[in-house]
C-alpha cells in the first residue's frame, strides 16, 4: 500500500484543492495522512471535514514545528510500503500514484519519479520534464540531481520505500528540509525508475517557503545561509558514499557559490553583502581547481572572473 502524506500551515485557500486531488487518483488503495502543523487558518477544520467524509484520511494537529518535524511525525504515522509526499497548495494528475506505483512494481526500485508542470499566474509551465524511461542506479540518480535536469531535490513527485525515510529521518533544525535529505534517498537506494511525463502541477506564489528561488531578489542572508551549510554536508557525504562523484558534487558545490555572487550582486542584496565577501575569499582559494574542472561552464568562468579574480 501507498502512504499519502501532506503537511499543511495556514493553506485554507488551496488545501481543498489539493485534498480532492488525490481522492480522485485512479490508484485507490491509499492511506492520505495528513498534518496540521499548527495552522491558524481554516486549514486544519477543512482536512477534518474531509476525513468525516472519506476514511482513508487521517488527520494530526500537532503545535506549529519545523517542516522536517512534521514530515517525520506524519511517516511514524503512515504505514504504506511507499511513501509519497504532496504540498497543499499543489494539484497531482489523477493518475499520479498509479503512474508512480507502476514505475516501482514493474523494476523492483526503492523510488519513482515522475515529472511536473508548475502554474504561475494561471500559466502552465513545464518544470521538470523528459520524456524518456530511466532506470538508475544510485550513482546515476545522485549525477542527476546534481545536473538539475532530470532529477531535483523536491519531495512531490517522488514515491520513496518506507524503509529509506526509516534510515534517514528528515532534518528538524532547519527550515528548508528537501535540499538536506533528498540526496540522500537517491544515493542510497538500490535503484530508481524516473519517466518524467508531467504527473504533478507546483503552484508559484509569493507565500511559497522556498519562494526566493523564483526570484532571485527575495534571497536573504539566512536562506543563503542554511543553502550554502546544506551544500557542504552533501559534498562530504556524497564524496564519502559515492566517491565516484567527488569531482562532479565539489564542482556542483563551487557552481552554487559563484552563482550566488553574480545574484548578490545583480539584485544589489544589500543583506548579503557579508556572505559576498566570503564566498569571494573561499572561490579564491579553491580557483584553479574550480576554473580546471571539466563540468565549469563557460558562464562561471566570466562569473569568477567578474566577481572573484578582480577582486582585491
Amino acid at each position: 500500500m501507498v502512504s499519502v502524506i501532506m503537511l499543511t500551515y495556514n493553506r485554507e485557500k488551496y488545501i481543498a484543492r489539493s485534498i480532492e486531488a488525490i481522492l480522485a487518483q485512479t490508484y485507490r488503495q491509499f492511506e492520505f495522512v495528513i498534518v496540521d502543523n499548527g495552522s491558524s487558518d481554516q486549514s486544519g477544520t477543512i482536512a477534518d471535514e474531509y476525513a468525516l467524509k472519506d476514511l482513508r484520511i487521517k488527520v494530526l494537529h500537532i503545535e506549529k514545528s519545523s517542516i522536517g518535524h512534521g514530515r517525520n511525525i506524519g511517516i511514524a504515522n503512515a504505514t504504506g510500503e511507499y511513501i509519497a509526499f504532496v504540498d497543499d497548495d499543489d494539484v497531482a494528475a489523477p493518475d499520479m500514484l498509479e503512474f508512480l506505483d507502476r514505475l516501482v512494481q514493474e523494476n523492483h526500485a526503492d523510488i519513482a519519479i515522475c515529472g511536473a508542470q508548475k502554474d504561475v499566474n494561471g500559466k502552465i509551465l513545464p518544470h521538470s520534464m523528459w520524456d524518456e524511461y530511466c532506470i538508475w542506479s544510485a550513482e546515476d540518480a545522485v549525477t542527476e540531481l546534481l545536473k538539475r535536469k532530470r532529477n531535483n531535490a523536491g519531495l512531490p513527485t517522488k514515491l520513496i520505500r518506507r524503509e529509506l525515510f526509516e534510515q534517514i529521518p528528515f532534518k528538524e533544525d532547519c527550515k528548508y528540509e528537501d535540499i538536506w535529505i533528498c540526496y540522500k534517498y537517491m544515493a542510497n537506494a538500490n535503484k530508481v525508475a524516473a519517466y518524467g511525463l508531467p504527473k504533478y502541477c507546483f503552484t508559484r506564489h509569493e507565500s511559497n517557503n522556498s519562494s526566493f528561488t523564483q526570484n532571485a531578489g527575495l534571497w536573504k542572508a539566512e536562506q543563503m545561509r542554511e543553502y550554502m551549510a546544506a551544500f557542504r554536508e552533501r559534498t562530504e557525504y556524497i564524496s564519502a558514499k559515492l566517491p565516484e562523484l567527488t569531482g562532479l558534487v565539489q564542482y556542483s558545490e563551487w557552481s552554487y557559490m559563484i552563482s550566488m555572487c553574480d545574484k548578490i550582486k545583480t539584485y544589489d542584496l544589500k543583506d548579503c553583502q557579508g556572505i559576498f565577501i566570503e564566498l569571494v575569499r573561499e572561490l579564491r582559494l579553491k580557483q584553479e581547481e574550480f576554473l580546471m574542472s571539466p563540468y565549469i561552464q563557460n558562464f562561471e568562468k566570466k562569473w569568477m572572473n567578474k566577481y572573484v579574480l578582480q577582486e582585491g
